[in-house]
């Protein structure tokens, strides 16, 4: 079984300046919940609820966002806005959450290996909380323990993208074994779009066998001098001990303003239409 989830939160978010000069950006909020606890909520409803997150400096917010406020709780006990805290008081009575520094910012490979401690000799989910995923069924994070069951290696979301914009992603290539389920041959870091294999991009949703770790400890630095997880992932595909899964849902990307924006006006329209669960204080607030 796979318990854990790792959250890599330590970057500084620069496309959002000013407004992640002092907040982290995973504590932006989709409407009135932070981006990060979205992620929390996939990867509970996986069946995975040891939470590691890896931060940083001025991180502190989401450390005190997962835990309990009692002078907060105290002024709105008997109110209707008390419900407004029943999601949050939920992850924190299930999960167990433990929290390490990145104390430098040298990849999303790098900021794996910095959370080893907080995971183990087991395997383990990765979840990157600015790639923002909805379902009508199951989460992402729960297709792929399904999957990771049935196949017992590294596991890693994929979608289509435009040809323009392998660059920005890590780009996979391989053979279709089951419709949606590919046995990854190989892996590029940011391709250009005339070098890029395929346009199936990598998003922020992995699990990883407990080898990753001596496979990151011991790769060379990458493209832009970094550590690529992609780099340790296809040391596993040159194996056939790592899968692509073309999930079931729709993925935001809110690593950007535009797909933000966009996840923000996808949430806000979702909660129009189920108001009926929410306080009508709230529901007021809501334009129709």
């Amino acid at each position: 079984m796979i318990r854990k989830c790792l959250f890599p939160a330590a970057g500084y978010a620069t496309r959002f300046l000013p407004a992640t000069k002092a907040m982290p950006k995973e504590m932006l909020p989709i409407v009135s919940k932070p981006l990060i606890q979205y992620g929390v909520e996939e990867a509970l409803a996986a069946g995975l609820s040891h939470i590691g997150v890896v931060t940083g400096r001025g991180k502190r917010a989401i450390e005190d966002h997962f835990d309990i406020n009692y002078e907060l709780e105290h002024q709105i006990a008997g109110s209707d806005k008390e419900m407004l805290l029943d999601d949050i008081r939920h992850l924190i009575n299930e999960c167990t959450f433990s929290y390490t520094r990145q104390t430098e910012m040298k990849g999303l490979g790098h900021a794996i290996l910095t959370g080893q401690s907080l995971i183990g000799p087991e395997a383990f989910a990765v979840l990157l909380a600015d790639d923002f995923c909805v379902s009508d069924g199951d989460g992402v994070l729960a297709q792929m323990v399904a999957l990771y069951k049935k196949h017992h290696c590294s596991i890693v979301a994929i979608e289509e993208v435009a040809k323009e914009q392998t660059a920005n992603y890590g780009i996979v290539s391989g053979e279709e074994i089951s419709p949606g389920v590919i046995r990854v041959e190989a892996m590029v870091e940011k391709p250009l779009p005339e070098e890029a294999p395929s346009n199936l991009a990598i998003i922020g949703r992995y699990i990883l066998t407990a080898d990753i770790f001596d496979i990151l400890e011991s790769i060379p630095p990458g493209r832009n001098g970094e550590i690529q997880i992609t780099d340790a992932l296809n040391e596993q595909a040159q194996q056939g001990k790592v899968i692509a899964c073309r999930f079931n849902g729709r993925r935001f990307d809110c690593g950007q303003i535009q797909g933000f924006v966009e996840a923000t006006q996808h949430v806000y329209e979702s909660l129009y239409q189920q108001g009926e669960n929410y306080p009508q204080e709230v529901i007021d607030r809501i334009p129709s």
